[in-house]
């Protein structure tokens, strides 16, 4: 073991997606498999944080995280269900159809045990309200990477108000351009720089 979470933090698509199909025919567990792509990520998280990876990087190991995932998630899906740690909406926001950083995060959350609704992108206030009233979920996680499209996150969260659904719901945002002062502007309860971030407020708030 190991060899997934260096090809993976080496951005070897090919290699890493025949490694995990190998380890897989040798019996190799689905879950340990998942681990070592969790701890990839982080690793590849941190080195974009600090500079020593760019946005092509992190989007090309969002895409190959997403490929692992497809091939590993059908062989484990009864392990998650009933061991949900949380429901969590997820989706990028109306106007912005930018869905990388939506979809890593999504991926991320679900791994680390998480029933995750993602309602992909441009997604209205009022299909965020649905899907949160349907599967009765308390976190509403929003991407958004359109500095244009604030006004839009505000409207999500106003109108989570207007529902009644507010208190209980916790809102976190997040996308390149997010910072606090964009948090005190829509209302939303907090933002997260990172899909590591986005996973410990979900822990926070869901403990």
């Amino acid at each position: 073991m190991g060899k997934i979470k260096d090809q993976l933090e080496l951005l070897d698509d090919g290699g890493v997606l025949s490694e995990v199909k190998s380890q897989l025919a040798a019996g190799t567990s689905p879950e340990a498999i998942l681990d070592e792509c969790k701890d990839a990520m982080a690793v590849i998280g941190e080195e974009f944080s600090e500079g020593r990876m760019f946005v092509s990087d992190l989007m090309m190991a969002a895409n190959i995280f997403e490929s692992i995932t497809a091939e590993v998630m059908p062989l484990i899906k009864d392990v998650f269900e009933g061991s949900s740690k949380g429901k969590v909406v997820i989706g990028t926001v109306k106007g912005d159809i930018h869905n990388i950083g939506k979809d890593l995060v999504a991926n991320m959350l679900l791994v680390n045990g998480f029933e995750v609704i993602d309602l992909g992108v441009d997604v209205e206030p009022d299909s965020f309200i649905t899907a949160i009233k349907e599967n009765d979920a308390t976190v509403l996680a929003i991407s958004c990477l359109l500095v244009s499209c604030y006004e839009s996150i505000k409207a999500t969260v106003d109108a989570l108000q207007a529902a009644g659904l507010r208190d209980g719901v916790k809102v976190i945002i997040g996308g390149g351009p997010i910072d606090e002062l964009v948090v005190d502007f829509s209302g939303a309860d907090a933002f997260g720089r990172d899909p590591q971030d986005a996973i410990k407020l979900c822990e926070e708030v869901l403990a």
